[in-house]
C-alpha cells in the first residue's frame, strides 16, 4: 500500500467525551520502538502524521492508549509493521502540540537537549545542579542549537532526568515544552505530557546509543523557529491547577493563608543556628511553616482543586483556566492546604518513627531539631489543619465544613491505625506477615490521603453523596497500588531524599514483598529471610539486603508484586470509568496514569532519562 494512501478518521478521537479505553496488564514494548531507517520514510511518517493530527479533537489531550489506537491504524493504512508504533506515537503527539506550542512566546518555551549529542572524546563541558554548562566550542551540534534558541528568548537546559524541570513548570517560568531525547524515553514519558496536557514538542534520537548518537538537525531547527498565531482550540492542561497547588505554599499566599500569628520571621536553613533570632514562642510556627514550604510536589491539595473544578466544569483545565483557578475562594484553598498540613505532620512524625535521616533532600526535622521539638511541630501541624478549615466556615458553609471535618478526622484515625500496626509489627519478636494483613496496613496508612483529597474537593462543590462509595473504592485501590511501588522502589534508593536501596528491609518494616516471600518460599528460606530481616548472623547490611534480594528473586516476589499493582490498577479504573461527570472522570483517569507510574521500578530501562520524563504529579510516599 502506498504511502500516500488516505487515513480513516482517528479512532474515538472526535467527540469531547473521554473514551472508555480497555487497559490492560504491561507488556514488553522494545520490539515496538524502531527508528525507521532513511530520512525519506521518516519525512513520508512524519507528514503522515501532521495530517492526522489535524483532524484530531483538540479540547482534550489523548491518552497514550488512544495514541497507539491512532499510531497503529497509520502504520496500517502506509503498509508499515508495528515496530514503528512508537516512533509514529512520538511524533503524532508533536504534531498534535504544534499549533498550541507555535502560539506561545519563545521566551516561555523550555529547551530540552541530551548530552548523549554531544562528542564523547574531548568535551570541555561541566556539570552544575542544572545540568551541563555547554561550551561554544563547534565540536557538536548542542551548542549550534542552544544559541539559537537563546537568541529567540527559551530557557535552555542541557541536562537529563533533571527534577529541576518540573519545578520550572509548575513555578511558572515557561509554558511549553521543546526537546530532543531518545525514543525510548519518549515513548515512555508521553502519556504523562499528554495527559497534563502540557504543550509539548520533541524530535527522536536516531539512536539509543549514548555515546555519539545524532538527530534530524532540520527537524530541530524547524522546531525551535516555529511560530504562530494563537490556535483557535486550545487543548485542556492541569498545569493551571498544578501551580495553583504550589502556588498557595510560596509567599505570600502561605503565610495570609496559614494565618500566622506569630513573628513572620523565617528560618535560615544555610545558618549554624537557623533559629537565631526568632522569639521561642514563634518558632514553633515559624518550623511549621518552613517545612510546608520546604518541598514535595503538592500532590493532595491539587486533587482537592482539581476534583473541586472538575465538579464546576472542568473550567480551570481550559486556556482561560489561570481566571477560573484565581476565582477559587480562600475557604476551596484552605480546605485544599489544610490536607497538606496533615500529610506533612505525617512525615515529620513517620521520620521519627522510622528514624528516617532525610526529608526533601535534607536533614529530617528530629535530625535538625532535636526528637521532642520534631513531634511538637508535627503535633502543631495537625492543629493547624484543622484551625484552618475552621477559621473559613462561613465561606466553606457549615454544613460542608463539618462534613469534611469528619471526613479528615476519619482519615486521621485510620492512618494513625495503620502506622501503629506496622510499628507494633516491626517491635514485635513475631515477624510473620501475610500478604493480606500488610495490605491492610497499606490501606490504613495510604488510601485515606487520597480519599480525603478528593472527597473535600467534591463536598466543597456541593452535594457528594453520589461519590463517597465510589471515591472510597477508587482511594483505597490506587492508594494500595501507590504503595506497592513504593516498596518495589525502595529497592533502587532514591536520590532526592537521599535514601539507600533496600530500607524497608533494613529499617524491619511490614512490606507486601516480605509478605509474599514469606507465602513463596519454603520454610528454610523464610527462616533465612526472618533473620536477615532481624540482623540474626550477619556482619553488615549489605548482605542483608543481598540475602533478602536472591531469596525474593528466588520466590518471584518481584513479578507477583507487579501483578497486584496491575489487579489494583484495574479495580481503579473500573470505579474512574463509571465517574460522573465527565471532568471528574478525567481527573481521576489522570491520577491512574500518574499516581501509579512505575518507571522507577525498572531503572535499567531509564539510565539515560531526560529531564521529560519528569512531567507528572509524583506523590510522596508513605512510610
Amino acid at each position: 500500500m502506498s504511502p500516500a494512501t488516505q487515513l480513516a478518521d482517528p479512532p474515538d478521537l472526535q467527540t469531547t467525551e473521554t473514551p472508555k479505553i480497555e487497559k490492560k496488564g504491561r507488556r514488553k514494548t522494545s520490539h515496538l520502538k524502531l527508528v525507521p531507517e532513511t530520512l525519506e520514510l521518516r519525512e513520508t511518517l512524519r507528514a503522515k502524521c501532521r495530517e492526522v493530527a489535524s483532524r484530531m479533537n483538540k479540547d482534550l489531550p489523548p491518552t497514550k492508549d488512544e495514541l497507539e489506537l491512532v499510531a497503529r491504524r497509520t502504520l496500517e493504512e502506509i503498509g508499515l509493521g508495528e515496530g514503528y508504533i512508537g516512533w509514529v506515537m512520538v511524533i503524532l503527539s508533536s504534531e498534535f502540540f504544534r499549533d498550541s506550542v507555535a502560539a506561545i512566546p519563545p521566551s516561555r518555551r523550555l529547551f530540552l537537549l541530551p548530552h548523549c549529542l554531544k562528542h564523547a572524546e574531548g568535551c570541555p563541558a561541566d556539570y552544575d545542579e542544572f545540568g551541563m554548562d555547554c561550551k561554544k566550542c563547534g565540536a557538536c551540534s548542542i551548542a549550534d542549537f542552544r544559541t539559537k534558541a537563546e537568541e529567540m528568548g527559551y530557557k535552555v537546559l542541557v541536562a537529563e532526568g533533571s527534577p529541576v524541570v518540573m519545578k520550572i513548570i509548575v513555578s511558572g517560568y515557561v509554558d511549553s515544552i521543546v526537546g530532543v531525547a531518545c525514543l525510548n524515553v519518549l515513548e515512555k514519558a508521553i502519556d504523562k505530557i499528554l495527559l497534563a496536557g502540557i504543550p509539548c514538542m520533541a524530535v527522536p534520537l536516531l539512536s539509543s546509543d549514548c555515546r555519539n548518537t545524532s538527530v534530524d538537525e532540520e527537524w530541530v531547527r524547524e522546531m525551535i523557529l516555529t511560530q504562530a498565531p494563537a490556535a483557535s482550540q486550545q487543548t485542556r492542561s492541569y498545569v493551571h491547577l498544578m501551580r495553583a497547588a504550589s502556588d498557595m505554599f510560596a509567599q505570600p499566599q502561605l503565610n495570609d493563608l496559614v494565618g500566622r500569628l506569630r513573628s513572620q520571621a523565617t528560618i535560615a536553613t544555610d545558618s549554624d543556628d537557623p533559629l537565631a533570632g526568632i522569639d521561642p514562642i514563634a518558632a514553633t510556627e515559624a518550623l511549621a511553616t518552613d517545612f510546608l514550604a520546604r518541598g514535595g510536589k503538592y500532590s493532595r491539595p491539587f486533587m482537592t482543586l482539581a476534583a473541586y473544578d472538575a465538579m464546576l466544569g472542568g473550567n480551570g483545565t481550559m486556556a482561560d483556566g489561570p481566571n477560573a483557578v484565581s476565582g477559587f475562594s480562600r475557604g476551596v484553598r484552605a480546605a485544599a492546604m489544610s490536607i497538606e498540613c496533615f500529610h506533612k505532620a505525617s512525615l515529620v512524625h513517620d521520620d521519627i518513627e522510622d528514624d528516617d535521616s532525610f526529608r526533601y533532600g535534607m536533614a529530617s526535622m528530629h535530625q535538625q531539631y532535636g526528637l521532642s521539638t520534631a513531634i511538637n511541630v508535627g503535633d502543631y501541624m495537625i492543629g493547624l489543619g484543622y484551625r484552618m478549615i475552621g477559621r473559613e466556615i462561613e465561606s466553606i458553609g457549615a454544613a460542608a465544613a463539618a462534613d469534611i471535618l469528619n471526613c479528615l478526622s476519619s482519615a486521621h484515625m485510620r492512618l494513625a491505625e495503620g502506622q501503629g500496626a506496622e510499628l507494633l509489627w516491626r517491635d514485635s519478636s513475631n515477624k510473620r506477615l501475610s500478604p493480606l494483613d500488610a495490605l491492610k496496613i497499606y490501606a490504613l496508612k495510604t488510601a485515606p490521603a487520597f480519599e480525603a483529597a478528593l472527597y473535600t474537593g467534591i463536598r466543597l462543590a456541593g452535594d457528594v453523596t453520589a461519590h463517597v462509595e465510589p471515591v472510597k473504592q477508587f482511594a483505597r485501590n490506587i492508594g494500595v497500588a501507590f504503595q506497592i511501588i513504593n516498596d518495589l522502589q525502595d529497592w533502587h534508593g532514591d536520590d532526592h531524599n537521599k535514601l539507600g536501596a533496600a530500607g524497608d528491609i533494613l529499617g524491619g518494616r511490614p512490606t507486601i514483598l516480605l509478605a509474599l516471600a514469606l507465602q513463596s518460599l519454603a520454610a528454610d528460606d523464610q527462616q533465612r529471610l526472618l533473620d536477615a530481616l532481624s540482623n540474626v548472623h550477619y556482619t553488615s547490611n549489605s548482605q542483608r539486603v543481598a540475602t533478602a534480594r536472591e531469596l525474593m528473586e528466588k520466590g518471584r516476589v518481584f513479578e507477583q508484586a507487579e501483578k497486584l499493582i496491575e489487579k489494583h490498577r484495574e479495580r481503579s479504573l473500573e470505579v474512574a470509568q463509571s465517574i460522573e461527570p465527565e471532568s471528574l472522570r478525567r481527573l481521576m483517569l489522570y491520577l491512574v496514569d500518574t499516581v501509579l507510574d512505575q518507571s522507577g521500578i525498572h531503572p535499567e530501562t531509564h539510565l539515560h532519562a531526560p529531564a521529560i520524563q519528569t512531567f507528572q504529579i509524583g506523590m510522596a510516599p508513605t512510610r
